[in-house]
């Protein structure tokens, strides 16, 4: 019988295969969320997501070690010089919650960072590392021809929209002049009826008078 072989790894001692190269390639991909290092920008489902320096470090942090505790000693070093004197812990759980906050994320119930008590905190994703952007956002991205395409329809489209509108405001003044002209025949019609026995009634007397003399 061969011996038994006993593994003097730690249960819970990551493997190398286990943490992220992140200087392997430009973008960095998790759930939702884009990270383009080059840029320094972090996007989710294609919207920009405003990071502090301090925050946006925090993130790449634990980025680098997936599923291990990063300890706040670890964050202290990233974050801040030997020299600087500020209360560490303050404010490390202060960029932490920022991070959350930016991620959507909460203490009761992470998905993407986990408090671990006393000790750090944690990544609950595996992140994935690429030169390539998401297909979603290249086909996203319009060309030069469709772009000018939309340009010229969505011409053509106000261009009838503005002739239909013209259209419609002449037919309306037409019938507005038409119900304004046909008020005021009606009414000259009213106003001059009554008036015309007068005037013949004084012809007819002045008539007689003249003929009498």
């Amino acid at each position: 019988m061969s011996p038994e072989v006993i593994s003097m790894r730690e249960p819970d001692e990551p493997t190398t295969s286990e943490r992220v190269l992140l200087s392997s390639g430009r973008y960095v991909h998790f759930g939702p969320f884009r990270i383009d290092q080059q840029r320094q920008e972090v996007t989710r489902n294609g919207a920009r997501l405003k990071l502090q320096g301090k925050v946006y470090q925090v993130l790449l942090t634990l980025l680098e070690k997936p599923g291990e505790v990063v300890t706040r000693e670890e964050l202290r070093i990233r974050l801040w010089p030997a020299d600087t004197h500020v209360n560490y812990d303050a404010n490390v759980n202060t960029t932490v919650n920022k991070l959350r906050q930016a991620l959507g994320d909460s203490t009761d119930k992470p998905l993407y960072i986990e408090t671990i008590p006393r000790k750090g905190y944690c990544l609950l994703v595996q992140p994935e590392v690429t030169d390539k952007p998401p297909l979603r956002f290249a086909q996203n991205e319009p060309s030069a021809d469709s772009v000018q395409g939309s340009v010229r329809n969505s011409g053509a489209v106000s261009f009838s929209k503005s002739d239909v509108w013209v259209v419609l405001g002449v037919i309306g003044l037409i019938l507005a002049g038409m119900l304004l002209g046909a008020g005021i025949t009606r009414l000259w019609i009213s106003h001059a009826a009554p008036m015309a026995p007068y005037p013949l009634a004084m012809i007819f007397s002045h008539s007689s008078t003249t003929a009498f003399f």
